[in-house]
């Protein structure tokens, strides 16, 4: 049986270092770092952790109605089957290395630089600030995500995102098996150097969008305000209204209700190899 911990005002550094079987209660993590680190078995219930490094190289945390104050930066590294429920996060670069991480009803205010390394993430309900979120995250499964900030998901592989909307340049470059559905995308240079890249009902607003990417497959998309898209792409498109402008297609077929511009050099590409169908 865990033992309860309730309504405590927690200072110093490793306050409960290498704990066991825990629930605690509506406590404050105050002035000391590293209050949990290498701990297990451990509930969190209304609590708040205010200072740096709270949860390394842990593993089975549940943490509900827990906050992550400004300065509990680098708040979870290392740490292994980690659930998060109704949680605001202040501080910047949480959450890097974790192995069975799930988030839901999370609001970060300032995600610089969270979510790195990561393997076999479930987001649902999660709000993002900040550049350079999720990189080299690995088996994602997001739905319902918000995120305003630019060089997100960099080298993920094996990502599902449903009903997201994100403002966020350069965002899926050196991606990897990435499925999006029913989202709103902006930001220029979108997926950049990415294998087998797929968007499913998406709204997609980009300066150079979709160029150096092998294997893309759009469907049932709409591109508005995009130009110079697909360049050097192998691309299977369907967009389902008129395209500002394409410029050198590696090979595919592009299908849309039409084309302002369209830029094939020959001296770039064969451009026997792609072809344009009007829908």
């Amino acid at each position: 049986m865990a033992e309860l911990i309730k309504q405590q005002f927690l200072t110093g550094e490793r306050a409960l270092f290498k704990s066991n079987d825990l629930r605690i209660e509506d406590t404050i993590f105050d002035d000391g770092e590293s209050p949990l680190k290498e701990s297990s078995n451990i509930e969190l219930l209304g609590s708040m952790f205010k200072w740096k490094y709270p949860l390394w190289y842990c593993k089975n945390i549940s943490a509900r109605n827990t906050d992550w104050f400004e300065m509990a930066r680098a708040g979870v590294w290392y740490t292994d089957n980690i659930s998060v429920e109704n949680a605001l996060i202040q501080a910047p670069k949480n959450f890097r290395r974790c192995n069975g991480l799930t988030l839901k009803n999370v609001n970060f205010t300032n995600a610089a630089e969270t979510l790195w390394h990561c393997k076999n993430v479930k987001m649902e309900n999660v709000n993002a600030k900040g550049d350079y979120f999720a990189m080299n995250c690995s088996d994602m499964e997001v739905s319902n995500f918000n995120l305003d900030g630019n060089y997100s998901f960099d080298g993920a592989k094996n990502v599902v995102i449903r009903n997201a909307k994100m403002l966020s340049k350069d965002s899926f470059w050196n991606t990897d098996n990435v499925t999006v559905y029913d989202s709103f995308i902006s930001g220029e240079y979108l997926g950049w150097n990415a294998k087998n890249l797929t968007l499913i009902n998406c709204t997609i607003e980009s300066l150079q969008g979709m160029c150096y990417i092998e294997n893309l497959v759009m469907k049932n998309c709409k591109l508005i305000n995009t130009t110079l898209a697909f360049e050097y792409s192998t691309v299977d498109a369907e967009i389902t209204n008129v395209i500002d402008s394409v410029k050198n297609p590696t090979s595919g077929i592009i299908r849309s209700a039409g084309i302002k511009e369209l830029i094939m050099e020959s001296d770039k590409v064969d451009v026997s190899k792609t072809k344009f169908e009007t829908i």
